[in-house]
């Protein structure tokens, strides 16, 4: 059983946080589509079973849905028990929604990040609240059932109470799944050039935590269970393909920059454009891939498991076993059904306790 992700990098307008492989070159989706379907054919052979497809990027909805089709059909997986796309608001129409359905669309991921015009003119969005929500409802109206958003806190100038309006509006939409982030300034992204500039302050970090602590709350009292750091869902409407990251199931990454891992290999796509549409119509493609050694894996296991509510088991090695008591003893981590999870308090230095684990 393995997942299944193909990246579509293309952007109408690149977002001012944005670090993923990403293109504005729209007049190159014609040939990008080619090379990406002679890849899937080359390709899927590699799992005996696909049991998710996600469609990221980039922004998937900048594609014909003519052309998602053609992909899904390429990859012809009718087992497939989840098949996500990413959308942007401002590309839902009816006749498009019903198209995605139609080509076996089955979850879409709705990157709204705000209900705050202010908000989503600062970070670069090009949609607006109105279109964010009318994004939603058309897709409840075009028959999908299992519908995720993202959303964004720390902002720059963001209040608690706009945050927690962003919740509010959230959860009056009724969607099954909301994916939550906290603001990152990126290296070379042009936001971060105007943090750098003094143009916008950051979020302090009690501030942030205190966003972050009124984020699970309200999801928690609304139903939501908080599986992985940033993720809630709905009972039964966890995320299966972005589950498959976390766990350690294989995948397969398709497009350029996407990566893949077939345990216990890990290999990825050139991050350009040209050079990937190339290689793979020559049938020349150049990956880069590296095999994980023993203590790579536990590192990865570590590093993954305590992001989601599972939590992590052992057997631990004897350097991490100390470490590990004292982290109980501050009360960052605790011991739940056998295996040992991040409390709240804990999930505010993660990163940190997860260092500390590694060896």
């Amino acid at each position: 059983m393995a997942g299944l992700y193909v990246h579509i990098p293309f952007c109408k307008k690149r977002c001012a946080y944005c670090d993923f492989f990403s293109t504005t070159l729209l007049e190159r989706r014609k040939a990008y589509v080619e090379a990406v379907l002679q890849e899937i054919a080359e390709r899927k052979r590699e799992a005996d079973t696909i049991r998710t497809i996600y469609l990221g990027g980039g922004t998937p909805s900048t594609l014909d849905a003519a052309d998602i089709k053609r992909i899904l059909e390429a990859i012809d997986a009718p087992e497939a028990e989840e098949v996500t796309m990413e959308l942007n608001p401002g590309d839902a129409t009816m006749e498009y929604l019903l198209a995605l359905r139609a080509a076996g669309v089955n979850r879409l991921s709705i990157g709204i990040q705000s209900f705050d015009d202010r908000l989503l003119r600062t970070i670069g969005r090009r949609h607006n609240t109105a279109q964010a929500i009318e994004a939603v409802q058309m897709a409840q109206e075009a028959g999908f059932e299992n519908l995720s958003i993202d959303l964004i806190y720390a902002l720059p100038g963001q209040t608690m109470a706009q945050w927690e309006a962003d919740i509010e509006t959230a959860l009056g939409l009724q969607v099954q799944h909301i994916s939550c982030y906290g603001l990152m300034y990126e290296e070379g992204t042009a936001l971060t050039k105007r943090l750098e500039d003094g143009e916008i302050k950051a979020t302090d970090e009690e501030t942030e935590n205190a966003m972050y602590d009124r984020l699970c709350e309200q999801l928690k009292a609304a139903g939501f269970r908080h599986y992985e750091v940033s993720n809630f869902a709905l009972p039964g409407y966890e995320a299966k393909h972005n589950s498959s990251y976390w766990d350690g199931t294989p995948y397969i990454g398709i497009g350029a920059g996407a990566h893949s891992y077939l345990p216990p290999v890990r290999s990825w796509n050139p991050n350009d454009m040209e050079a990937y549409i190339a290689g793979v119509m020559a049938r020349s493609l150049q990956r880069e891939s590296e095999t994980l050694t023993e203590t790579d894996i536990y590192n990865e296991r570590i590093m993954l498991g305590l992001r989601t509510s599972k939590g992590i088991v052992g057997p631990f090695p004897i350097q991490s076993r100390s470490i590990i008591e004292r982290i109980l003893r501050d009360g960052l981590l605790k011991k739940q059904d056998g295996r040992i999870v991040a409390t709240q308090q804990g999930l505010h230095i993660l990163n940190r306790i997860i260092e500390d684990l590694m060896i």
